[in-house]
């Protein structure tokens, strides 16, 4: 054909019986509703395949003579009629204000993230982040809540990722018009499309908004790659995490103060606002904007918007946090912060991290200031987080200040493989979907008859050797690699023999994350794999971010071991990490490996998800796994001493991951029953695995965590503050202005010596005198905390407290820590030298030690230390 060539796009007609796929194909519970996927799998798999297992680009591709055969095959519309029940059913069922948390009809939680990861369909998310935000959209859509998402619609989204043969990670991007993903224009109430302009310096940007269904929940995603828009301006929202950091400050108003004024336009009204880490925190500068641009107050604003936002932080390192400088921020705030009626240095003290002496605005910053309710992603994490945002509480013990915590869970719909739900189904029946967080009833699980249990772990591990053997010979091809050298390196992906000990990583290549923790020792690590009787193939997966140098290195290395005769076929290295391949590793390996620097794993998910599937997992004690970890469902690895020498506590952490493989893992899987095929006691710690960590670690739980411990409480307290127009927030913003003015001038001094020893039965009287430097008695809490002594062998032990603590309502855990709080009772309602006195009963026997403080005390506070003010006696 000669000439030039012009774009022509022919879509079949919908069959009338077949009218609604196209409304299948819009909703994003396909991605977690199989039949549905088995539908358009039905019609055409290999353009099922092609297309990305995207409906949409599926419909618009598929051919008008398979659909019309569709339309006369009973069979399909018998299929076709199930799927549209369960979809009208699912949808039609109420919405619920969730009694458990407290929550009223009236109650909306608004969700902001940066990237959300649905399906790989809509490419909107890098890793973890993403999934997780995915999966809390689709448990809250599951669960009924009242939610709304909002995000950034990414034209390009993450990089697509190719490996060469020196093991160079090669990013490439593809652009996905809008018709391609789940999307219909979001329109106002009375059917306008919604599009808004963000005042930029020097131009006004016109930001695009976009309706996505996720289940029952609807997704606002921002977009402004729109006409009218400049070629810079319409690049904002294409790439995930790219550009420089004024593409990254735009990206984040675009996101928090856009988000917020697409809500508004869209006629939803949240009572609970979610900022799902720093990056969407400016949308408390918006909200704080909507308030004082009505007349209030700026500290009075930020009270009533803090009220009811909580804010979830993700990152375990305080350099990991995003930050700007400061006449970057000013160059896009500066003439809107007289609407907020503060000054420049207010503004920026907003964001301010630490001592102020770098002029960076810290977004985490923002979000704390903008929230009180703030929360980590594990037990472990909370308090690595309490103590990187101590300083927001200058005078708390890190310990006791606000930052709490909701472990993470997966989607269980989402990640568990077909061919387990359906063992489920058989052996426990099919309510245990809805019995997610029964444990007791997931112990069933170790019913299901071993034999059984290994023949499905068999078949999902197959269909994983399948389908990496396709990647893995795409891979290669693409590469120029012989024929000869490609079957050499797939000799143990053989899906027929799937009787191979297959162990996987695959995760962020960052360095925190020590993918190269295995190749500590070589000589050792041949020695665990150069056994022929006992192949051991370990697999490795994941993305360097472009700009990361470190982490690209740490995938080179891999690459060059992997390459190393007496390595080669036993380590592989896989390109093109996306949700496809993570879910298909970790349902198919035999054991996940996990093993990050400690305490840097914020929570991860991933193992999570292998264990929901069977497989077992070999992990640091870190992140959700050290609240996870039992004994006898997986290997753990203590963390090392660290000593400051990272070198040394590398070297420990590897010699203990060759001891439990070469000591634990390999004999117990080879240690095979000729009769059965199997390992009974492999399949043993599988079911364990399994058992404990589904009913525990699922995202149902999550939700119902935050729900009653976060949305619950910030649902109420924005009531509360917000009432009569904000009275209570401007009475308490005021309150805490005038109690920081006077907290310089408190001060305690204990009335007499206190009592060096006692019986149980006796009585310990204290009297302290506090100057409260014009601060009524009645605003100043005065507290004896009573610490074991641990170090004394005459103190009880921790776990004898519950049957001799006096108080039960008085102990505390404090960290690792178990103290006895008691307040102590002023003399008068006085203002200056008031003395306040206990009389206690001692909840322990042993070597104790016992402090003073005191505390502003107000009934309006959501947290007793949020304001960051406390003296020792």
């Amino acid at each position: 054909m000669s000439g030039q060539n012009f774009p022509l796009q022919i879509s079949a007609r919908l069959p009338e019986k077949l009218g609604r796929l196209d409304e299948l194909a819009a909703n994003l519970w396909f991605s977690w509703h199989r039949p549905t996927r088995k539908l358009f799998s039905a019609l055409d798999r290999d353009l099922w395949w092609s297309s990305g297992r995207n409906p949409k680009v599926f419909l618009r591709c598929v051919d008008q003579s398979v659909l019309d055969m569709a339309a006369t095959n009973e069979t399909f519309l018998a299929s076709y009629r199930r799927v549209l029940a369960e979809f009208d059913s699912y949808r039609d069922q109420d919405l619920t204000s969730y009694l458990p948390a407290g929550l009223r009809d009236d109650d909306l939680i608004a969700y902001f993230c940066a990237e959300f990861g649905f399906h790989d369909s809509a490419p909107l998310y890098s890793g973890g982040l993403g999934i997780l935000a995915g999966d809390h959209c689709k448990s809250a859509s599951d669960m009924r809540l009242r939610f709304v998402a909002v995000g950034l619609l990414y034209r390009q989204g993450y990089f697509i990722q190719h490996i060469d043969d020196a093991g160079r990670q090669l990013a490439a991007y593809r652009h996905t018009p809008a018709e391609d993903m789940p999307v219909v224009p979001a329109r106002d109430g009375e059917g306008r499309e919604i599009s808004m302009q963000l005042q930029f310096p020097g131009r006004s940007v016109t930001i695009k908004v976009w309706r996505a269904e996720v289940g029952r929940v609807p997704v606002l995603l921002l977009d402004t790659d729109v006409p009218g828009n400049s070629a810079d301006d319409r690049r904002i929202t294409q790439v995930l995490y790219g550009g420089d950091q004024s593409m990254r400050i735009q990206q984040e108003l675009v996101l928090g103060v856009g988000g917020v004024r697409a809500l508004r336009a869209a006629g939803i009204s949240p009572t609970v606002w979610h900022i799902n880490e720093g990056h969407p925190a400016f949308l408390v500068v918006e909200r704080a904007r909507e308030l004082t641009s009505a007349g209030m107050p700026f500290a009075t604003a930020l009270e009533a918007v803090a009220a009811c936002t909580v804010f979830t932080t993700h990152t375990p390192v305080a350099a990991g946090h995003d930050a700007f400088p400061h006449d970057l921020v000013l160059k896009y705030f500066g003439e809107g912060i007289g609407e907020l009626g503060i000054d420049i240095d207010t503004f920026l003290r907003l964001g301010q991290h630490g001592n102020g002496n770098q002029p960076l605005f810290n977004m985490t910053r923002l979000a704390v200031n903008g929230a009180r309710s703030v929360n980590g992603v594990s037990a472990i994490h909370g308090n690595v987080s309490s103590h990187i945002l101590a300083d927001a509480w200058p005078d708390i013990p890190p310990g006791e200040n606000p930052v709490g915590y909701v472990t993470n869970g997966v989607h269980v719909p989402t990640f568990m493989r077909e061919e387990w739900a359906a063992l489920l189904d058989q052996h426990l029946g099919p309510s245990w979907r809805f019995g997610l967080l029964d444990r007791p009833f997931m112990e069933r699980i170790l019913e299901i008859p071993d034999g059984r249990f290994w023949y499905v772990k068999q078949q999902v591990k197959s269909e994983m050797l399948g389908a990496l053997r396709r990647r893995v010979l795409r891979q290669h091809s693409r590469n120029r690699c012989s024929e000869a050298h490609i079957h050499r390196l797939m000799k143990y992906l053989d899906p027929d023999n799937a009787n191979v000990l297959t162990i996987g990583f695959a995760r962020r290549f960052a360095t925190y994350k020590r993918a190269t923790l295995l190749f500590s020792d070589l000589g050792w690590l041949q020695q665990i794999v150069d056994k022929d009787e006992r192949p051991v193939v370990f697999i490795f997966a994941g993305k360097a971010h472009p700009a990361d140098e470190p982490g690209q290195q740490l995938m080179q290395e891999v690459h060059r071991v992997a390459n190393m005769p007496e390595f080669f076929g036993k380590i592989l290295l896989v390109e093109g990490y996306d949700m496809d391949l993570g879910g298909s590793l970790t349902a198919g390996v035999d054991i996940w490996l996990n093993n990050p620097i400690y305490p840097l794993e914020a929570s991860g998910t991933s193992g999570m998800k292998a264990a929901i599937n069977g497989t077992v997992n070999l992990s640091v004690l870190d992140g959700w796994w050290a609240e996870g970890y039992d004994g006898s469902n997986g290997w753990a690895i203590p963390p090392a001493p660290h000593n400051g020498n990272d070198g040394e506590r590398d070297r420990q952490d590897a010699r203990t991951l060759y001891e439990i493989l070469q000591d634990d893992v390999i004999p117990l899987y080879y240690a095979r029953d000729e009769r059965l095929g199997y390992s009974p006691g492999w399949v043993q710690i599988c079911k364990r695995s399994m058992a404990t960590i589904l009913p525990r670690f699922n995202s149902n739980r999550l939700l119902h965590d935050y729900a009653c411990n976060f949305y619950g409480p910030a649902a109420a307290h924005g009531r509360s503050i917000g009432a009569q127009h904000a009275a209570m927030a401007g009475e308490l913003a005021a309150w805490k202005a005038r109690v920081a003015a006077a907290w310089g001038g408190v001060s305690l001094q204990l009335v007499g010596k206190p009592p060096l020893r006692g019986h149980f039965d006796d009585r310990i009287r204290l009297e302290v005198a506090v100057q409260l430097n014009g601060i009524p008695a009645r605003e100043v809490r005065v507290e004896c905390v009573i610490h074991r002594d641990m170090c004394s062998e005459l103190a009880v032990p921790v776990k004898q407290y519950a049957s001799h603590a006096r108080e039960a309502d008085g102990v505390r855990h404090i960290g690792k820590e178990t103290v006895f709080v008691a307040p102590l009772l002023p003399d008068s309602d006085g203002s200056g030298e008031v003395v306040y006195r206990l009389e206690l009963d001692p909840p322990w026997c042993g070597a104790l030690r016992f402090g003073i403080r005191a505390m502003p005390y107000h009934p309006s506070l959501l947290h007793p230390c949020e304001t960051g003010l406390m003296h020792w006696l």
